[in-house]
């Protein structure tokens, strides 16, 4: 005997999946377009950058090996300080580069997870710079660590009130955070150049350069790995490590995180659910500049600290609007960041140190690392094209099995 088919329901047509069946299904093409996205994206950007190349009259995949040298990728082995061996010490390079770029990923990346578009990194990454600067120089006789941990403190503080002050905008006025975040990006900016220029409260010893002090020995963040006279790779890159860690923790282990997340796919629904929409936004973009301030304040006590930082590093830097691409292309997922980040880096250092004259076009050498990085961001959407050009298919198919169904006649009984 069948079963009773449920008052006002109708029966499921023969063949179709059980429900839980399309739930693991739909889940398997999210996961799938996830990581497949991202790889295309990147593919496609380093394709075009070939053809680019190309065009110049030189050999792409020259060109790309080079920078995959220059990068330090060939590189295997075990930690070194001999910078005879130039493999180690250009990935020691990269890895550099990388820390901060995690960091300024981050930035935007949980900004993005609250519905947020945080262009500001770049602000916030040179208000943190500027506040370490400060806590290096001026405050003296302290203990290395005390120093140390100071400086990155209120460096990533500095950077949290700096984005905190347009998520306050867009959650009592309505204003945009876009607008508000290049606004005190320029503002950032210009405070940079003040600060250093001549005449500035801090401007080195040196009257006629416009630039920093040299950070106090006891503020310097210590290196584990190469010179740091030239630069090596110091602890912050264990701090973005773990940055990684509790970015992801911060959004899928916690009630913060949640909430976030709940603003960021609905305002509306999450307002109705007791959510509040407007504490969300202030303290979503606080967290996304504290990322952006670590950084910021990390590279003036390690990189930044023997040389200075100048007016013309201050307009010169993009390093918080290469981590718009970072966030993107990760997909604003730890692990993404964080590969992401790893891709750029090389980038960053691999085309302006392992290219030369005779493999690519001189003027291409310094704005590869641009071009594959605005095609990112073009491509970035391609999921959205891939989802539109599935969905018409899944159309066309069924149109095509309705005309089919209705123009065979019916079997007799």
């Amino acid at each position: 005997m069948s079963e009773p088919v449920a008052p006002g329901s109708a029966p499921e047509p023969a063949g179709a999946a059980p429900p839980d069946t399309v739930a693991a299904r739909f889940d398997l093409y999210q996961r799938a377009g996830g990581l497949a996205v991202p790889f295309v994206t990147a593919v496609i950007a380093f394709l075009i950058g070939g053809v680019i190349v190309a065009a110049t009259g030189h050999n792409p995949i020259t060109a790309y090996w080079d920078i995959f040298k220059g990068a330090g990728l060939n590189w295997f082995g075990h930690l070194t300080t001999n910078t005879a061996n130039t493999s180690a010490y250009n990935f020691s390079q990269t890895l550099l580069a990388t820390t901060t770029l995690i960091l300024t990923g981050l930035a935007v990346a949980f900004a993005f997870r609250c519905g947020l578009f945080n262009i500001g990194g770049q602000g916030q990454y040179l208000v943190g710079l500027i506040v370490a600067n400060w806590i290096g120089v001026s405050w003296l006789n302290l203990a290395r660590p005390a120093h140390v941990l100071i400086g990155v403190a209120l460096a990533t503080l500095a950077g949290a009130a700096w984005a905190g002050i347009a998520g306050f905008l867009k959650a009592t006025t309505g204003a945009h955070e876009v607008i508000s975040t290049i606004m005190l990006n320029w503002i950032a900016i210009y405070l940079g150049a003040w600060a250093f220029g001549q005449g500035g409260p801090l401007q080195g010893p040196q009257p006629s350069s416009p630039i920093s002090a040299s950070i106090d020995p006891s503020a310097r963040i210590p290196y584990f790995w190469g010179d740091s006279t030239l630069g090596g790779l110091h602890y912050g890159f264990f701090v973005a490590i773990g940055a990684l860690v509790v970015f992801w923790a911060l959004l899928n282990r916690t009630t913060l995180g949640y909430e976030v997340r709940a603003v960021g796919f609905n305002p509306d629904a999450a307002a109705y659910g007791g959510i509040s929409v407007r504490k969300n936004y202030i303290r979503a973009m606080a967290i996304s500049g504290a990322f952006a301030g670590l950084a910021g304040g990390m590279d003036m006590l390690s990189q930044y600290a023997p040389i200075g930082f100048g007016t013309l590093d201050v307009y010169g830097s993009t390093i918080g609007f290469l981590g718009i691409a970072v966030a993107l292309l990760g997909r604003n997922t730890a692990v993404g960041v964080g590969l992401a980040a790893l891709l750029f880096g090389a980038l960053l250092y691999g085309t302006t140190h392992g290219l030369t004259s005779n493999v690519i076009q001189p003027q291409l050498t310094s704005n590869l690392t641009s071009i594959i990085q605005g095609l990112v961001v073009l491509f970035v959407g391609a999921d959205v094209l891939i989802l539109a050009v599935w969905n018409a298919r899944r159309k066309v198919r069924l149109r095509g099995g309705t005309a089919t169904a209705e123009s065979t006649p019916e079997s007799a009984s």
